[in-house]
């Protein structure tokens, strides 16, 4: 460990797990963006890497038997923009929490989709989106297997009844759709998918020996306590959670992720 590493403002248990894991053969490192890679958003599709965030990435997926993963409930395309992802990035995308993934160029569905489900979606979304219309800050966000309610610019009394109603449109005709909560949101999908799948899929195509997982919310959490014994879970933030290191905020996670890029390319040297 240098001494620039120990500047990194991460505490020693921090940087220990972070050399453990340096160290193993093959290393997918998968990261949520919002709130972890970027700063949060009021207007979720401004979100852009931090400079540090993106300088340790593409340090990270430029090393050999290292892969870097953005693991998202946005939709592939939304995460694709965002993350200013081209046709040629070594970055592998799983968007809709696990449900769709580009992989080495290649777009893949986990599954077909269902016809009927994808007609429900669009009526569901679209009630909503006509009876939350009048409540300042609380917006409707099409997602690829359901939609989101955004109320992060709303009154806490606005925010409180576009949950309510958007709560009732789902459970008169969709009950068994999964509901997640996240900042300032509330999601609804038709598709069950954890981020910890997402984690599954992209272990076994790449034959991970160990794979470090960041994120700032609750929707990590499926993926932060599906980690094992060689592995590395990181909560950024706040919150109950099952990471074994938390750093305050993403910019920290950023040099986290620039002292794991060094330890890295020494241990791959």
């Amino acid at each position: 460990m240098t001494a620039h590493d120990c500047d990194a403002g991460l505490e020693p248990d921090a940087l220990a797990a972070l050399e453990r894991i340096a160290g193993t053969d093959v290393l997918l490192v998968a990261l949520d963006f919002d709130g972890t890679l970027s700063l949060l958003q009021k207007e979720p599709m401004k979100a852009r890497m931090l400079p540090q965030a993106r300088a340790a990435v593409d340090a990270l997926a430029a090393l050999p038997r290292t892969v870097v993963a953005l693991v998202s409930g946005r939709t592939i395309e939304d995460l694709a923009v965002i993350s200013e992802h081209g046709d040629d990035s070594p970055i592998d995308m799983a968007g809709s929490h696990g449900a769709e993934f580009f992989i080495a160029g290649e777009r893949i569905a986990v599954a077909e989709d269902d016809p009927d489900a994808v007609d429900l979606r669009d009526e569901l979304r679209a009630r909503a989106e006509r009876e939350l219309a009048d409540l300042d800050g609380v917006w409707v966000e099409p997602k690829t297997y359901g939609f989101g309610v955004h109320t992060r610019g709303a009154s806490d009394g606005d925010a409180a009844l576009a949950l309510e109603t958007a709560d009732a449109i789902v459970a008169e005709r969709a009950p068994e759709w999964r509901r997640r909560t996240g900042h300032s949101i509330v999601e609804y999908s038709f598709r069950q998918e954890g981020k910890d799948a997402a984690l599954r899929v992209l272990r076994e195509r790449l034959s991970a020996t160990a794979v470090l997982f960041a994120g700032d919310d609750t929707t990590d959490e499926d993926a932060l306590a599906s980690l094992r014994g060689d592995d590395l879970g990181i909560r950024v933030g706040e919150g109950d959670t099952a990471a074994a290191v938390r750093v305050p905020d993403a910019a920290t996670l950023s040099s986290a992720l620039a002292v794991l890029a060094r330890l890295r390319a020494a241990a791959t040297a």
